[in-house]
């Protein structure tokens, strides 16, 4: 199949994702406190069956499932992306017993997953991170610290079984501008096993937001999700908390990130879409200066470049989609490429939508003025712009050197 081309079935699909984000999950998103969890709108996309899609289906249907859910209900959106962010490296890399023990409950909708990357030293270069994992001794007791009481000692079955496992860490440091933090049931985390290693030292843990040491705070941000800081004080992890192998956890990282990054361009091509629409229906209903706005050539112009920029977003998107169901050798660069050009371009489609709509686009309610709230993040999450210029700019001087 034609990256830029959508059958019969998919395109259905779409629309009856709209549908239900219009008639079912919208008015669960309405219900929901800006800065915090909706665990019932969760619960709904697990018993509509779109969180189990996250693990069944390949990037192309994740891409579907964001951009059709971004155009009726952002906060739907956000929150399916959010459980497969957080819970893609368990699905991946997980052992048969963390599988087990949280994926059922990520496809029902009854655990919040989050992805724990960035730092505040270390957003956009995650190979600088500075959460340490200090290995312990064998057999050390967990209560070792100060004050901590032997029932805290083992809070989750993988610490009881293994008391004197053969290894074992805990986790010192600070993560921060982390989504759904500190609300989610599970962390999947990145910390540094081995100092001055770069990315070559780096392992993933899946942290249950119960273990000892392990506290967060809210963060107040511009947009209505969840967004929080974490600290790590001497937070104990074993070897069966492991995603993949030890110091190996960077791939996991990019591995993940190489899957979502076109669906976040997906996202955004779906908020642009939204934007699009809703300013169609504005300039030809509009009287000014004796016509209709969409008779002036300048707003008819702009609109003809909104539709331009948002169908060459969509076929990006959906060609690096393609590209990572069939496991092609340049998905980084065209992972890169998607978001990078979708998330550009939902921005100048959004501020246009709002500056041809004037001050009434800006009134609290209004889609556009909620829109332009959600629109600025995709641009910086998950590789800012200017990191994703510099992947492509990366990938290309590597296969020029690789042909030579």
């Amino acid at each position: 199949m034609p990256a830029f081309s959508l059958d019969p079935p998919q395109t259905a699909w779409c629309a009856e994702l709209r549908t239900l984000a219009a008639e079912r999950l919208r008015p669960l998103a309405e219900k929901g406190e800006p800065g915090h969890v909706n665990r019932p709108l969760v619960a709904e996309l697990g018993q509509l069956g779109l969180l189990k899609r996250l693990f069944t289906s390949g990037a192309v249907d994740l891409c579907l499932m964001r951009e059709s859910l971004a155009y009726a209900c952002t906060e739907a959106e956000t929150a399916l992306a959010l459980q497969g962010l957080g819970a893609h490296p368990v699905h991946a890399h997980g052992t048969p017993v963390q599988r087990e023990r949280w994926l059922p409950r990520v496809v029902e909708g009854s655990a919040v997953a989050a992805f724990a990357l960035s730092e505040p030293g270390a957003g956009s270069d995650a190979a600088a991170l500075g959460l340490r994992a200090q290995r312990a001794e064998r057999g050390e007791r967990e209560a070792s610290r100060p004050g901590e009481s032997e029932s805290a000692q083992a809070p989750d079955a993988s610490l009881a079984a293994h008391p004197d496992g053969p290894t074992r860490w805990r986790l010192t440091g600070e993560k921060c501008w982390i989504s759904n933090a500190p609300e989610a049931d599970f962390y999947t985390v990145f910390a540094r096993t081995t100092p001055g290693a770069g990315a070559r030292g780096v392992t993933a843990f899946l942290v249950p937001s119960d273990r000892p040491g392990l506290t967060g705070t809210g963060l107040d941000m511009l947009s209505p999700h969840p967004i929080g800081s974490l600290d790590f004080d001497a937070v104990p992890v074993t070897a069966d908390d492991v995603l993949g192998e030890p110091d190996r956890g960077f791939r996991v990282a990019m591995g993940t990130l190489n899957l979502f990054r076109p669906s976040v361009g997906a996202f955004a091509v779906g908020m642009a879409q939204a934007a699009l629409d809703a300013t169609l229906t504005h300039t030809a209903q509009r009287d000014a200066f004796g016509g209709k706005l969409k008779d002036l050539q300048t707003v008819a112009h702009q609109v003809a470049e909104m539709v331009l920029r948002t169908e060459a977003a969509r076929l990006m998107v959906y060609a690096a989609a393609t590209a990572y169901d069939e496991d092609a050798p340049d998905v980084p660069k065209r992972a890169a490429m998607a978001k990078l050009l979708a998330t550009e371009t939902a921005q100048y489609v959004v501020d246009t939508a709002v500056q041809l709509h004037g001050a009434r686009a800006l009134r609290r309610g209004h889609l556009l003025e909620h829109l332009y709230r959600e629109v600025r993040a995709p641009r910086v999450y998950e590789g800012a712009s200017e990191v994703q210029r510099g992947i492509i700019a990366k990938e290309l001087y590597a296969t020029m050197e690789a042909g030579r």
